[in-house]
């Protein structure tokens, strides 16, 4: 069937194509490039004004290390919620993982003796039947993935809690911690190269393979991913085992960069987690959650987080930062994912 209006186009300028002009091109093809990268500008705005502002302190090679180093931890968490959110489901238990994990390792390392390698293994094998518990509930029952992982996180907060006796607990052995933190290269620990290669891994499984397309297609339509036979709950399911799977390196990590489990510190990591998941949408493949706008976002908020305590700011301007930042970016992404259906319509 031709194309009306191909056809007309095409007769209006001698039988060919009619073209674009170079200038709109090249327009939209500037414009393109601030969606995608707009969040590195923004980032390089931020770094600017505080290094004029504190000369002597935001880029001091001590402080460029604490914000690389010391933030590995919610950049995994953040990587375990877009893996869910791909698929079109939330998870609002990777806090809870990441304390699970964390405790399950010290208490068996630290309290009953156990080789460290045993504990570990415990601690995924637990923390991936959550995400299979959570998958489950939420496809044979028909629940929202909100409602399941917000109990899914209440009741794990309270098994951290009971197997802890509340308490923090220490002595976990020092061969994790030196695999995390005792070693830097560059200045900066392990954790940080960690998190470079677990956001390479995602950013592979999302665009070099069947099921990162499955994942992706299951969030944009699921009627539409089963009429294209994805077989749609089996992806929503190891979405959300893959995302308890990578939570839990997040409390590996944790209780490597501390050396102890704390019951409830872990959970903290949920809303600055899920700001930035929203705010990467914006970024690198604008339109859709991706590995290293991702990592990006987490750390253009860890930059303005740190400038603003090197300014003396209040503690609680921390929580005002990131509610903001969770607002601004869930807008950003309702324009973002505007702009990319209509670019496919």
């Amino acid at each position: 069937m031709s194309n009306p209006t191909f056809g007309t186009a095409a007769a209006e300028n001698g039988g060919q194509p009619k073209r674009e002009p170079r200038s709109l091109t090249r327009g939209g093809a500037a414009k393109s490039l601030i969606e995608r990268f707009g969040i590195l500008i923004a980032w390089a705005i931020v770094i600017a004004i505080f290094s004029a502002i504190e000369p002597g302190k935001f880029l001091s090679v001590g402080n460029t290390a604490n914000i690389f180093g010391s933030q590995a931890v919610l950049v995994v968490v953040t990587l375990a919620l877009i893996i869910p959110l791909t698929a079109g489901d939330y998870d609002l238990s990777v806090g809870g993982v990441t304390a699970l994990t964390s405790m399950i390792v010290a208490v068996l390392n630290g309290q009953h003796g156990w080789p460290i390698a045993a504990a570990i293994v415990v601690a995924i094998v637990a923390s991936v039947l959550v995400g299979l518990f959570n998958g489950l509930v939420v496809t044979i029952f028909g629940i929202d993935s909100l409602i399941v992982t917000l109990g899914s996180q209440t009741l794990l907060s309270g098994v951290v809690l009971w197997i802890s006796n509340s308490q923090t607990v220490s002595g976990v052995s020092p061969g994790l911690i030196n695999a995390v933190v005792g070693t830097s290269l560059l200045g900066i620990p392990l954790e940080f190269y960690y998190a470079i290669v677990i956001t390479a891994g995602l950013w592979f499984l999302f665009e070099q393979t069947v099921y990162g397309r499955q994942l992706l297609f299951a969030g944009r339509g699921r009627d539409v991913a089963r009429l294209s036979g994805i077989r749609v709950n089996r992806v929503r399911v190891t979405a959300l085992m893959a995302s308890a799977f990578v939570s839990s390196l997040a409390g590996l990590v944790y209780v490597g960069t501390t050396g102890t489990a704390d019951p409830s510190s872990a959970f903290s990591f949920l809303l600055p987690a899920f700001a930035a998941a929203f705010l990467g949408f914006t970024a690198i493949r604008p339109g859709r959650f991706n590995a290293w706008g991702t990592f990006i976002a987490v750390y253009f908020l860890i930059s303005g987080i740190t400038g603003l305590e090197l300014l003396g700011v209040p503690a609680f301007v921390q929580q005002l930062f990131y509610g903001a930042a969770l607002i601004l970016a869930v807008v950003l992404r309702q324009l973002a994912r505007g702009r990319s259906e209509m670019s496919t319509e």
